[in-house]
């Protein structure tokens, strides 16, 4: 598709808008010429140590002409995931982070959990936190991710998340997990959604080649990848595809558009 029928972007935010939540350089100029042109936007994060509203309030005061209604969150699709798939289900939660706001009525319980909900990695997942799930998942609790990140960029260089905890929960307990972020290919047609579009008129702009890039390419969108946050050569080199688009950063994003000064 070429980017001159694009009607609406979906944006990650850790790595493409801001790195430990401080704007990249350009990203919020970039962001204000995007709006500018009447494009649609979506943030679409896998981030799950924030709500919605939290999010939106940071990157507003950074700048940022963004309201909660504009961010999708891993922890909302897997709220709207589990009233539909799992109504009343007790859940475990393993999160690091309070994202209690956007899992809205998800029955949350310590022990004789239907479902372990795998959010993002923090000091909580030490070893009885996730014996603990790995003894329910025993039992016969269904197991649910947000996302299936291996690591994350902050301002103190890579740090590990909850997708190398994943690995050792499904091969320990002979399960796989339903992942509810993305690269779902339902987190993004639920961003679609909210924007009013088909995926053959939006893009998605990410920094990770696989979960963020190549998965919205499977659904259909435009994907174009940048050089920023956790982007690494190497990965890129030996990744599942090849991005419709590489730019060095966000900021380059308008002049990929083909938008006014």
């Amino acid at each position: 598709m070429g980017v001159e029928s694009v009607r609406a972007v979906l944006i990650d935010i850790d790595g493409v808008l801001t790195v430990s939540w401080k704007p990249l350089p350009g990203a919020v100029d970039a962001l204000r010429r995007i709006r500018a042109a009447g494009l649609g936007v979506a943030l679409v994060t896998n981030t799950t140590s924030h709500s919605r509203a939290s999010i939106a309030t940071t990157l507003a005061g950074a700048g940022f002409e963004v309201g909660a209604q504009d961010v999708l969150t891993a922890p909302a699709a897997t709220a709207a995931h589990l009233a539909k798939h799992f109504p009343g289900a007790r859940c475990t939660l393993l999160n690091s982070g309070d994202i209690g706001d956007d899992l809205g009525e998800v029955t949350l319980v310590d022990d004789r959990a239907d479902v372990v909900v795998v959010g993002g990695a923090g000091p909580e997942f030490d070893y009885a936190a996730l014996n603990r799930a790995f003894g329910q998942l025993q039992r016969g609790a269904r197991l649910i991710a947000m996302h299936r990140n291996l690591y994350w960029r902050t301002d103190a260089g890579l740090q590990l998340d909850s997708g190398a905890f994943l690995l050792g929960l499904e091969r320990a307990a002979r399960v796989e997990a339903e992942v509810t972020g993305k690269p779902s290919r339902a987190f993004f047609e639920a961003a679609l959604v909210r924007l009013g579009v088909g995926a053959q008129r939006a893009l998605m702009v990410g920094d990770d080649i696989e979960s963020d890039v190549l998965a919205a390419q499977r659904a259909g969108l435009t994907g174009v990848l940048v050089k920023t946050g956790k982007y690494l050569p190497q990965t890129h080199r030996n990744a599942s595809g090849t991005p419709d688009h590489v730019v060095n950063s966000f900021a380059d994003l308008p002049r990929l558009l083909g938008l006014p000064q």
